[in-house]
């Protein structure tokens, strides 16, 4: 089986529950492979990521395995403006977030509700030159843990969702992201736009943030927000301490 988010936002939990963990968001237009159902939850595995959890049966749309395909080979479009609103049949009018699918509207089967759409969307991949200005959408969106929108987003959502905007993909948590790309070994090496991750006293990695010019980062830590970067971490000035502790510096583009 497979499916679709019919809606604005849904939380992706940990466990079948709705006091279960969020460790993720489905954002509207995103697609997925169901694996089971139990007790009116649905455990699914989404298309973008791979990422699993679980949703609320009633939260999304099916859709045959063709339509997955179809959707899974096609260009991914997204909402670039922070909320724009869909409308459908019946006189709905619908938000969704920055960083909505869109690419299903244009199919029959699959867009049942006649959504339609006349705002602002992007596809393709984008210049490195524009991460940071894509990231200055987010900025004092509140922390929110598995958030992925500007109402509410975790550091490693507001990376993926940066770079996917731009037409770049990256896994959805820290730890993963910080498997893929090219080391480097200053700070002077890394260019805007190139991930630096950081570490707790065990060794993982729990924290990352987008590079920006002179010695600044920007990362959600109870909001989106700009801070110092040198070889320590994240240096914050309103505190006069440092945050979080450098682990290493990655490039992707």
């Amino acid at each position: 089986m497979f499916g679709i988010c019919n809606l604005a936002i849904i939380p992706l939990r940990a466990e079948n529950s709705d006091r279960s963990e969020i460790v993720s968001q489905v954002l509207f237009g995103e697609h997925f492979e169901v694996l089971e159902t139990k007790n009116n939850w649905t455990r699914i595995k989404l298309a973008y990521d791979s990422y699993e959890g679980w949703i609320d049966t009633k939260q999304y749309q099916k859709i045959s395995q063709a339509d997955y395909k179809l959707l899974s080979d096609t260009a991914i479009v997204l909402n670039s403006d922070l909320i724009e609103y869909v409308t459908g049949a019946n006189n709905l009018l619908m938000p969704i977030p920055l960083g909505a699918s869109l690419s299903f509207l244009n199919s029959e089967e699959i867009n049942t509700q006649q959504f339609d759409f006349e705002g602002l969307k992007v596809s393709g991949i984008r210049p490195k030159s524009n991460l940071i200005p894509t990231a200055f959408m987010y900025l004092n969106a509140p922390y929110l843990w598995g958030g992925k929108t500007p109402f509410g987003i975790d550091c490693s959502g507001l990376t993926q969702m940066v770079y996917k905007l731009n037409g770049y993909q990256l896994p959805r948590d820290a730890s993963q992201q910080a498997l893929e790309g090219e080391p480097l070994s200053f700070i002077e090496e890394s260019e805007p736009g190139d991930l630096a991750f950081f570490d707790n006293e065990e060794g993982n990695i729990i924290h990352v943030g987008l590079i920006m010019e002179n010695n600044y980062i920007i990362h959600a830590s109870g909001k989106v927000r700009i801070d110092r970067l040198d070889h320590l971490g994240i240096y914050n000035a309103e505190t006069n301490r440092h945050t979080h502790k450098l682990r290493v510096i990655k490039k992707y583009i």
